[in-house]
C-alpha cells in the first residue's frame, strides 16, 4: 500500500480531512476491521486491547506510519469512535481482543507459595499510565520474559514489599511508560512519587514523548489542556505542538513493535548500530525505529 503525500503543517500534519468528516461506509469498514484485527495479533497471536485495535484500524486505512521518518508529524484518525464501536458491535467476537475492563488489582505473590519471595531483589519494574496497557503487557507474558513486573496507574502506590525488593537490589530501575500528552508527561514526572519508589533508585521515563510520535506518524487526539510548563527536555516542535492540545496514546504503537521495544529497553537490549543518515533520528530514543 503506498504511504498517502503528508502535508505538515507547521511540522504537523493534521489532516484526516474529508475523510474523517464523511468516513468510510460501514461494509468498508467492517472488511478494515477484520483485517485490522489480523494484523495487530501479527505475529504469533498478539492479545491486544480495543484501542490498539483502533488504531490498527485507522492505521490499514491511512498509512501514514509509512511515510519517511525525517518528517515528524502526527495526524488525526480517519475513523470516529463511534463508528469504530458500531463497527465493533457488528463484528461481535474478535480473536484476541482483550477484555475492555482492566483485570482487578491482586495483592502479589499470589502467584508462588515462596515464603521468602519478598527477600530477593528486583532490577527492575515498569510502571505504565494506561491500566489498559499494562493488562496488556501483562497478558502478553512480558514480565516473564523481561523479568519486568508490570503495574498501571491504578495499582500504585506500590505494595510495600514489592518497593522493599528494589531497595534490596544493585542499581535497581523503575521504567515509566505514558502517553505523549500533557497528562502522560505529568504521570512521568510524578509516579515515583505516586508509586513511593525507595530512595536511590533510579526511575526511566521510557515515553512516548511527542516528538517519537511525531516520527512514527501516529494518529493523535485533540482538546489536551496544554502543558504548563512543558518539560525543560522538550524541543521547539514538542512546545508547537503540545500548545496545540494534542496527545497520542501508547496505544497507538503497533502491539508487536510496543512488546519488542518495551522489552529492549527494560533489558537493556543494545540494537546493531544505525546507517549513516539514521543516526539524529535514532537519538530521540524511544520507538524511533520500531521493527514493526
Amino acid at each position: 500500500m503506498t504511504a498517502p503525500r503528508p502535508t505538515p503543517q507547521d511540522g504537523t500534519a493534521g489532516t484526516a480531512g474529508a475523510g474523517e468528516r464523511a468516513g468510510p461506509s460501514g461494509a468498508l469498514l467492517d472488511r478494515a476491521l477484520r483485517a485490522a484485527a489480523r494484523r495487530a495479533a501479527e505475529p504469533g497471536g498478539i492479545l491486544f486491547t480495543e484501542r490498539q485495535l483502533y488504531y490498527e484500524l485507522c492505521r490499514g486505512l491511512r498509512p501514514w506510519h509509512l511515510a519517511p521518518r525525517r518528517l515528524r508529524f502526527t495526524a488525526r484518525p480517519p475513523v470516529r469512535p463511534a463508528a469504530f464501536e458500531a463497527a465493533l458491535r457488528r463484528a461481535g467476537d474478535v480473536p484476541g481482543l482483550l477484555p475492555p475492563a482492566p483485570a482487578a488489582r491482586r495483592a502479589p505473590g499470589r502467584h508462588t507459595p515462596e515464603p521468602d519471595l519478598f527477600d530477593y531483589g528486583l532490577p527492575r519494574l515498569l510502571l505504565c499510565e494506561s491500566d489498559e496497557i499494562a493488562a496488556m503487557l501483562r497478558a502478553n507474558g512480558l514480565p516473564m520474559e523481561s523479568a519486568c513486573p508490570v503495574f498501571g496507574a491504578a495499582e500504585l502506590p506500590l505494595d510495600a514489599r514489592v518497593a522493599g525488593m528494589l531497595a534490596h537490589a544493585e542499581r535497581a530501575r523503575v521504567y515509566v511508560l505514558h502517553d505523549a500528552s500533557p497528562a502522560g508527561l505529568a504521570f512521568a514526572a510524578r509516579a515515583a512519587a505516586e508509586a513511593g519508589v525507595p530512595p536511590g533508585v533510579a526511575v526511566v521515563p521510557i515515553g512516548l514523548r511527542p516528538r517519537q510520535a511525531g516520527a512514527l506518524h501516529l494518529p493523535h487526539r485533540t482538546g489536551e489542556e496544554p502543558a504548563a510548563p512543558p518539560p525543560a527536555s522538550s524541543d521547539a516542535w514538542e512546545h508547537r505542538w503540545l500548545a496545540r492540545g494534542r496527545g497520542v496514546e501508547v496505544a497507538a504503537v503497533r502491539p508487536a513493535a510496543l512488546l519488542r521495544t518495551v522489552h529492549r529497553l527494560v533489558r537493556g537490549v543494545r540494537r546493531a548500530p544505525p546507517r549513516a543518515g539514521r543516526r539524529q533520528a535514532r537519538a530521540s530514543g524511544f520507538l524511533t525505529w520500531p521493527a514493526a
